[in-house]
């Protein structure tokens, strides 16, 4: 949730403890409009109630201190602390009621932009050391490994399923690249596996950004 539309959820759930409870029936019909939200509008309507007989009561004070203060007193305490602690527990479902705020798009984004810089090292790795890209098993998923290589799958030697794991490439597919390699020992690039073995154009891109060529 953005820090200030936070700050105003926390406003409004305080409101019925700073207003001692005078604001609590508005606070949830306000709610209640604003969300469409049968909860809060049967929260709202027991609060006016309340709010109701607590003004009726107020009178009666002079009359009946006693009995009639307790009540009153008790009827403020529910407007008051009752009314504030309903409003902090549906406060997200008022103010983010699709749960976006736990939803962290820039660690995403980084994760992403990460994962893509590792691939790309990894390349560079592969193309200028073959054999030490093998050792360290880049592009080898099915292998047990150490290296991070930002999921990068080797189309000259992984196994049809780990192919599988190339966007788009079905086993089907799969199976085919296995058995094209085998006839033709290896690829150079995407566009000649796409070539090769018949992938659908539209996966050359996909591919690429996911595939490595070992010799």
């Amino acid at each position: 949730m953005p820090p200030g539309r936070a700050a105003m959820s926390v406003t409004w759930a305080a409101l019925p403890f700073l207003t001692l409870g005078y604001a609590t029936p508005f606070t949830f019909a306000v709610a209640a409009v604003w969300r469409r939200s049968t909860h809060l509008a049967v929260a709202s309507a027991v609060y006016v109630a309340v709010f109701v007989l607590m003004l009726t009561l107020l009178p009666g004070i002079d009359k009946e201190p006693d009995s009639t203060q307790g009540a009153v007193g008790v009827l403020t305490f529910l407007l008051a602390f009752v009314g504030c602690g309903h409003a902090f527990a549906v406060r997200r479902k008022v103010f983010d009621p699709h749960g976006l705020s736990g939803v962290d798009n820039e660690a995403a984004i980084e994760a992403v932009r990460r994962q893509r810089a590792l691939r790309q090292k990894a390349r560079e790795l592969a193309a200028g050391d073959p054999g030490l890209a093998k050792e360290l098993r880049i592009g080898r998923p099915d292998l047990p490994r150490k290296y991070n290589d930002g999921g990068l799958v080797d189309v000259n030697h992984a196994p049809a399923e780990a192919l599988t794991l190339l966007p788009g490439v079905t086993p089907e597919l799969a199976v085919r690249i296995e058995r094209v390699r085998a006839e033709t020992g290896g690829f150079m690039s995407a566009e000649e596996l796409s070539a090769l073995a018949g992938l659908p154009a539209t996966l050359t891109a996909e591919v690429a950004d996911y595939a490595v060529f070992i010799p």
